[in-house]
């Protein structure tokens, strides 16, 4: 099994790929320095394999390559940021109550 994670800028949306098919996505909207991760979803037929994890990880990783702030308004996101201390850096400062980051988490 395959798995890749792509952006698609186009679709505003960083995807996840088994053996080049589409198995979930994460949807953003990148303005003024700043990455709004609004949803994310994994087809059923790929739950439970920890493709969601892989993908948010890796969008992560991308947003910290480009110098982004992130505000995680996708639960799934802002779980993900809870449960890995080490991007809460990635969220602004002054965001980080408002998503339940504040004072390390």
């Amino acid at each position: 099994m395959a798995v890749t994670v792509r952006d698609n800028p186009e679709a505003g949306r960083f995807e996840v790929h088994v053996d080049d098919e589409l198995a979930g996505f994460a949807e953003y909207r990148v303005h003024d320095g700043i990455i709004d991760f609004t949803h994310t979803e994994v087809d059923g037929k790929f739950k439970g394999q920890g493709l969601a994890g892989t993908l948010v990880e890796q969008a992560l990783n991308e947003a910290r390559e480009r110098g982004l702030s992130v505000r995680p308004y996708c639960p799934y996101v802002n779980k993900f940021i809870v449960k890995h201390d080490e991007y809460r850096d990635l969220v602004a400062e002054g965001d980080r109550e408002k998503f339940g980051l504040g004072d390390g988490g």
